[in-house]
């Protein structure tokens, strides 16, 4: 039976569809995490941190608005940001910091940003909307809720970007040459440019 034979049922049902998009959300970013890590104890601690928040996802509503969603998401939050401080610290051994305009929630709408070095760069929830990054190699940046809205992706390497989603590059613009990582698919508009 759906909210719609139930009306008096909707609030707590959009809740629970809302709690449950977050938990695999959640899980979608350990798993990358698992993968990219080094450290096989961290790789662990995420595979039993995505294990826990999936069994979650299978229970009734009640339980599910009754869990600690914000208890979840700083555990994963703080195992995420671990990992990718790991991932990025590797790009800097020889090669010195980024650019100190890059950094998490940096507004870099409209930037060209295609002579600056990204490699390992933290762009979590920065504003990249429109941002042109033709032929950047994004290797290590963690993109974690970054905007990428309009952003130009001709010909850059995403294919080792941490934290990059199927929306993200959904609704950026790119080409036949734009690489990305495994666990996404570009869009079939970039095969014919």
């Amino acid at each position: 039976m759906s909210w719609r034979e139930r009306p008096e049922t909707r609030d707590r049902m959009f809740s629970a569809f809302r709690i449950v998009r977050q938990l695999h959300e959640m899980t979608w970013y350990l798993l990358e995490a698992q993968e990219r890590t080094y450290d096989p104890a961290t790789a662990r601690e995420a595979r039993d941190l995505a294990d826990s928040i999936a069994s979650v996802t299978h229970a009734d509503v009640d339980e599910l608005l009754s869990i600690d969603a914000e208890g979840m998401h700083a555990s994963v939050r703080e195992l995420l940001m671990d990992v990718s401080a790991e991932v990025r610290g590797s790009y800097f051994a020889d090669a010195g910091r980024p650019d100190p305009r890059l950094h998490p929630g940096a507004d870099l709408a409209g930037t060209d940003l295609r002579a600056r070095r990204l490699c390992g760069a933290d762009l979590r929830g920065a504003l990249l909307i429109g941002a042109d990054l033709r032929g950047c190699d994004l290797a290590g940046t963690d993109l974690l809720g970054a905007d990428l809205r309009g952003a130009r992706l001709e010909d850059a390497d995403l294919s080792y970007a941490l934290y990059l989603t199927q929306p993200q590059i959904g609704s950026a613009r790119g080409n036949s040459r734009t690489r990305v990582p495994a666990v996404v698919s570009a869009p079939a508009g970039w095969r014919g440019a």
